[in-house]
């Protein structure tokens, strides 16, 4: 039986349009990063990894909904960065490193933070050229 959080998540996540199902991508990535780091802290190597793995699998899936076409320079230094994330999350996952999940929190929020403040200022223009860099 699903509690309340997870009904509303899936709420959110079906209703969403594909500019906000990015930043939800990038929440849940940064909230299971935070659970590796405790996970590492607290020495729970099985909490830590599956935790890792879940963060590089939406790290994945942020980078192939790019459209590389479309997107030109915006998409492929996204596409990049994404790349770099995912293979240092690898690096963090072997090293069990909380400092290199550190470095990705920090990454992905900053991307985060971009991302709302693009979708925020598309919303007060009449032509919004977000969807331009997302696939679909």
């Amino acid at each position: 039986m699903q509690n309340q959080s997870d009904k509303y998540l899936e709420m959110k996540i079906q209703t969403a349009t594909p500019e906000a199902l990015v930043g939800i991508l990038y929440e849940g990535a940064i909230r299971f990063l935070k659970q590796a780091a405790r996970g590492m802290d607290g020495q729970d190597w099985y909490t830590a990894h599956s935790n890792i793995v879940r963060a590089q699998n939406i790290v994945s899936e942020l980078n192939v909904t790019l459209d590389k076409e479309k997107g030109g320079d915006i998409a492929n230094n996204l596409s990049k960065i994404y790349i770099y994330i995912h293979d240092r999350l690898i690096e963090a996952n072997i090293k069990k490193d909380p400092n290199l999940v550190g470095e990705c929190i920090g990454l992905l929020s900053e991307l985060n933070s971009a991302w709302s403040k693009v979708i925020k200022d598309a919303r007060g223009t009449s032509t919004s050229r977000v969807g331009v860099v997302l696939a679909g």
